[in-house]
């Protein structure tokens, strides 16, 4: 054999051996009987021999025809399988999901949605990877990465899956020493604690009754989790950018208390990340599942 079409003859070959019957096959395979006695016709002159005794009444395999089918009568077996399994994969939750996302987004945002996710799909087996390293989706065969922030990159698919609201914190004890802000501009004489580890992160936008303010902000601590930089804002190092859920035991206990209530920092947009529009059910439905509850987190 040395083509495609080889393989599909030997598929209408195994259908007619096992019937028994050039019609029965054509009707279970939806076929015309006329193609079907060409594509056989066609197979014995490729090898040179007869594969079939044929009679007005009924036909029977010949004895190399026999040693044929019993050799690749399980390929053809094995190769609709596969074809099953992928039908599977694109149509139902089952399978192998790889994802990628920032530490803190994991911990606090979407892990707490993962055994919710895990009773409803028990057949989707998740392999998440924390990480602030933005990974290669396909020498790290991810299937999905969920990142923050806007992206541009026009050879990947993405897709904004939510946002989250971002507001000023700061210990009491640094805010009783700096003195307590009133307006964005303020921002400029005081540590900030910086996410990101680029350059533009240090641009801080600030959106109260429709006005929109950018700060050009500075200190001596950048981090790329905001878990830390929480802590070190309570260790009163400085202000710091958070979501208020990140927060909120910090505020209920007095370590942290809010800079510039008034103001909110822009929306941070989560977004999915992918490689390719063709996607399996379970990644389809993982999506599906997150993204509501990832709609203006605060």
């Amino acid at each position: 054999m040395n083509n495609l079409s080889s393989l599909r003859d030997m598929a209408l070959f195994v259908e007619v051996a096992r019937l028994g019957s050039f019609s029965k096959a054509s009707a279970s395979l939806n076929v015309p009987m006329a193609t079907l006695s060409r594509r056989i016709n066609s197979l014995e002159k490729e090898f040179g021999i007869r594969l079939f005794n044929r009679s007005t009444r009924n036909i029977q395999l010949t004895e190399l025809g026999l040693r044929y089918f019993e050799r690749c009568e399980h390929i053809v077996d094995e190769a609709r399988l596969a074809q099953e399994s992928l039908r599977d994969a694109s149509e139902k939750p089952v399978g192998h999901i790889k994802i990628t996302m920032p530490v803190d987004l994991g911990v606090h945002v979407i892990g707490p949605f993962l055994p919710e996710f895990s009773r409803r799909y028990p057949d989707i087996f998740l392999d998440i990877d924390l990480s602030a390293r933005n990974s290669d989706l396909i020498s790290d065969k991810v299937d999905i990465a969920i990142r923050l922030g806007m992206i541009q990159d026009e050879l990947l698919i993405v897709r904004q899956i939510g946002s989250i609201d971002l507001m000023l914190y700061a210990s009491p004890a640094y805010l009783d020493l700096h003195g307590r802000p009133t307006q964005p501009q303020e921002l400029q004489q005081h540590s900030c604690l910086v996410a990101g580890g680029s350059d533009g992160n240090l641009t801080w936008q600030l959106e109260s009754a429709g006005a929109i303010v950018s700060v050009q902000v500075a200190g001596i601590i950048k981090a790329n989790n905001l878990g830390l930089l929480k802590l070190l804002a309570e260790r009163d190092m400085g202000i710091v950018r958070v979501a208020p859920f990140l927060v909120r035991d910090s505020l209920n206990i007095g370590r942290l208390e809010p800079v510039l209530p008034d103001w909110s920092c822009r929306n941070l947009p989560v977004n999915a990340v992918m490689n390719s529009r063709l996607k399996p059910a379970a990644v389809t439905t993982f999506l599906e599942f997150i993204q509501p509850k990832l709609l203006n987190m605060r």
